[in-house]
């Protein structure tokens, strides 16, 4: 009676292997079992996800892509896996090229990627808009359709530059999490930092932008700063080490326009660095407006994403910008109280 127990033996034994080489982890937000051992790049095989394209974030720590092949991946382990998402021919810009952070541009239009019906009316209104830059955001990966269409495939970034934002984050700590991440996914350190108040304003809550900016800044980010249209908080950005000011004209997606002019052209004034107006574009003669202020450039999203036709209003948006620039530089005509005729009254009948 012996034999029978001890032959059962090992396979109780193999049954016990089995089921410890089950390795238990949470994959962005959801409990996942997979086959031990396993490597992160195991796991992205497994998950049928490009390495080259996501980001990766094991317990609060990025991975970098070099070491995907050789971590081993641990019970109870915890990851995140991110990718960029967008929150005709290119119009030809005029020989008027600005820089930020040494690099330089020739469009004075940025763009988000969001808000479009679909990836391929985002890469149309991008490409009408004349843009080089557009902005992005940092969000985790389908796990459930890995082979949905990324947005690199629609908006390439060896055509364009991408500039990680920090949409939907509420805290210093959240913003900084987020381009750390950015940064892995595709190495870019020119990024957009913007950390928002509470709904319904989303007004810049400067206390947690400053934090986050004085973090990045230390980390050799070079930082564009979305921020109140406050001369005294954008100065102390400035000083701080970020590369661009970017006052709002209003409310994120409000369409309302600029609405102090006052407060941006102070801003204007005192910068050594450029200047962007970011939000609350609603129309051609907003970003026209912004321009003839002095802005180096305009950053706008809703305005094209929510027009009925954004095509067109993509490259109405690229003429308004140049227009505005070229009146900026023309110098516009004195203000007067009184009239002026503009034919000579010499020689009157």
């Amino acid at each position: 009676m012996a034999l029978p127990h001890a032959a059962a033996a090992p396979h109780i034994a193999v049954m016990a292997d089995s089921t410890a080489s089950l390795l238990s982890l949470t994959v962005n937000g959801e409990a996942r079992s997979f086959p031990g051992p396993l490597t992160v790049a195991g796991l992205l095989v497994a998950l049928d996800l490009p390495g080259p394209k996501v980001a990766v974030e094991r317990n609060l720590e990025i991975v970098p892509k070099s070491a995907y092949a050789t971590l081993r991946l641990e019970n109870g382990d915890r990851l995140e896996i991110v990718h960029f998402i967008g929150g005709g021919d290119a119009v030809p810009a005029d020989d008027d090229p600005w820089e930020v952070a040494g690099r330089r541009f020739r469009s004075r239009l940025l763009v988000g990627t969001g808000k479009y019906k679909d990836l391929e009316e985002t890469a149309a209104a991008i490409a009408a808009s004349g843009a080089e830059i557009v902005t992005v955001a940092v969000r985790r990966v389908n796990l459930s359709d890995p082979s949905a269409p990324m947005l690199q495939d629609y908006v390439p970034p060896d055509r364009y530059t991408y500039l990680p934002n920090t949409a939907g984050c509420h805290t210093a700590e959240e913003a900084v999490r987020t381009l750390r991440l950015a940064r892995e996914a595709g190495g870019w350190d020119l990024v957009k930092l913007e950390v928002l108040g509470p709904p319904p304003h989303l007004y810049p809550d400067m206390a947690e932008t400053l934090r986050a900016a004085e973090v990045l800044v230390r980390d050799g980010f070079k930082v564009m700063v979305y921020c109140a249209d406050d001369p005294v908080a954008a100065k102390r950005l400035e000083e701080m080490g970020c590369v661009a000011i970017m006052p709002l004209g209003a409310p994120i997606g409000s369409g309302l326009g600029i609405q102090n002019r006052v407060t941006i052209s102070l801003i204007i004034e005192q910068a050594k660095v450029p200047v962007l107006v970011d939000a609350g574009v609603g129309t051609a003669s907003d970003a026209a407006i912004a321009m003839e202020l002095g802005c180096d450039a305009v950053l706008l999203n809703s305005a094209i994403a929510h027009a009925r036709d954004p095509i067109r209003m993509a490259r109405a948006m690229a003429e308004a910008v140049r227009a505005g620039r070229n009146a900026y530089l023309a110098g516009r005509m004195p203000r007067r109280v009184t009239a002026d005729p503009s034919s000579p009254l010499a020689g009157l009948i």
